[in-house]
């Protein structure tokens, strides 16, 4: 309704005061005829706003406008108003019902928006997916082979799927039996192990961390580090509820430092999915699960990112020298986390911790074994016991760590290479015709700069029964030798 100032009503209308006084009786009048018709036919209406409803035909309710009185009816003419009010009073009960109706079903709408995420649907609603993170355990005695599970965009808390993988996280101590100390008649010491004697014992030699990754009727098992159950008499196990067992070795691989170990299955209630390694970037999320400086503090839990994927990193083994790829993460781990989880933020199972570097002003360098490289190990653990790798034959050390006067009258360009140190008779490289103090540098035309490079050559791009040709310096002279490469279980 617009409305004009006083200045305006001054201006253009200036009524005299007999006007006034007919028509302010002329509007009582009107005032009192509109206020008994409104009682008789019990309707209400708004005097700023007409509505014409066909209660038959919905449709028209979407043409329903607020109209404003036009300027003319801002005069004092009440016959035009009270037109205006005397609609019939049955349709526009039938219009206010209506909006009623639509006006209920809009702020029901809006309650439950905003009482929902407070009550348990929405938790509920998620358990399916909270249940893929962590498998259950399989009822038959097979054993299956270990696969990469599709990671997928997960909306879970992060606690939710910690709690429900840490039940997969076990404990491990390593028992060496002890060595009993004694001296001869001159004063010379002794030292031996003897199980069979009443005065040996088993003594905690170290402890590290474990993941359950697969389980039947009758066994279970769990992956971890080579460096946390070799040379052990005896492995005892702690699982999350606190229960102990002991654990019997599947199989050990020194050079990659993984091992598999078999515990009772009725021990255990979840095991862990393994992810793809392959599709993590830097900066993803990832958190370590483990036993930080033993079973005092199982299960710890640290968060990082991933620093970098696909790192190089040598490492000095009981099966020599080896350069591991793993992925580098800052989140913490510390002595005792060997052989736990980095897991994603959907709860696979992508790396097993392995090793930091510890240096005075060093942060944040754990590494962990990939997933994608350490199921294939674990698969060939359970199925043989132990790895078929080719195998050489050969007792190696580098050229450049070796004095001089190891080898003689190799040219001056000559600075890198392997020395051949020892020969197995039966072997690939004894059948051969290898001889102490040879010296490899290059294997099918490729150069071997050093045992690691030697190694991750026959290991990676060598398949067992394939025949290779070695460049050897021999004294002085450089020869071709031909073997036939064989596994390290063949004579």
């Amino acid at each position: 309704m617009d409305f004009k100032n006083e200045n305006e009503f001054s201006e253009n209308y200036q009524p005299n005061s007999s006007e006034m006084k007919n028509n302010t009786n002329s509007e009582e009048i009107s005032l009192e005829k509109m206020k008994d018709e409104s009682h008789s036919k019990n309707s209400v209406n708004a005097v700023d706003a007409t509505f014409s409803v066909e209660s038959n035909n919905v449709g028209e309710f979407e043409d329903f406008k607020e109209t404003k009185i036009p300027e003319e009816m801002a005069g004092p003419s009440m016959g035009e108003q009270s037109r205006s009010n005397n609609q019939p009073g049955t349709k526009k009960r039938k219009a206010t019902g209506f909006v009623s109706t639509i006006a209920a079903g809009v702020i029901g709408s809006v309650l439950t928006l905003a009482v929902l995420p407070h009550t348990d649907y929405m938790n509920n609603f998620n358990q399916n997916s909270q249940n893929q993170e962590v498998s259950s355990p399989t009822s038959s005695n097979a054993v299956k082979t270990v696969t990469a599970q599709p990671t997928a965009v997960s909306t879970n808390s992060v606690a939710d799927t910690v709690e429900k993988l840490s039940k997969a996280i076990v404990g491990i101590v390593n028992y060496q039996q002890q060595q009993q100390q004694t001296t001869d008649l001159w004063g010379n010491s002794n030292s031996f192990s003897d199980s069979n004697s009443d005065s040996s014992q088993s003594v905690e030699s170290g402890s590290g961390s474990g993941v359950i990754f697969q389980k039947n009727k009758t066994i279970a098992y769990i992956v971890t580090n080579n460096h946390v159950v070799e040379g052990a008499s005896k492995l005892e196990i702690s699982l999350y509820d606190g229960q102990k067992t002991t654990a019997e070795v599947v199989g050990t691989d020194a050079l990659t430092d993984l091992a598999v170990l078999k515990i009772d299955a009725k021990y255990v209630t979840t095991t862990a999915n393994f992810g793809n390694s392959s599709t993590l970037r830097p900066g993803d999320q990832v958190y370590a699960i483990g036993n930080p400086l033993g079973v005092d503090l199982s299960r710890t839990v640290t968060q990082g990112i991933v620093s970098a994927t696909n790192r190089t990193i040598s490492v000095s083994t009981s099966a020599g020298n080896w350069d591991t790829n793993v992925i580098q993460t800052d989140a913490a781990i510390n002595p005792g986390n060997s052989g736990g989880a980095l897991i994603n933020t959907q709860g696979q199972v992508i790396g097993i911790n392995s090793l930091k570097i510890s240096e005075t002003g060093v942060e944040g360098l754990g590494f962990a074994i990939p997933s994608n490289d350490f199921i294939p190990i674990v698969n060939q653990l359970i199925k043989n016991g132990k790895i078929d790798r080719p195998y050489l034959g050969v007792g190696l050390a580098d050229l450049d760590q070796v004095p001089q006067m190891y080898y003689q009258n190799l040219p001056q360009n000559v600075t890198k290479g392997v020395l051949v140190m020892n020969i197995d008779s039966n072997s690939a490289a004894g059948k051969a015709g290898f001889e102490p103090k040879d010296i490899i540098v290059s294997m099918n035309g490729t150069q071997i700069a050093n045992s690691s490079e030697l190694r991750k050559y026959l290991y990676s791009k060598v398949q067992i029964g394939d025949t290779i040709k070695f460049g050897v310096y021999r004294d002085g002279k450089l020869i071709t030798l031909n073997a036939k490469i064989t596994a390290n279980s063949e004579g």
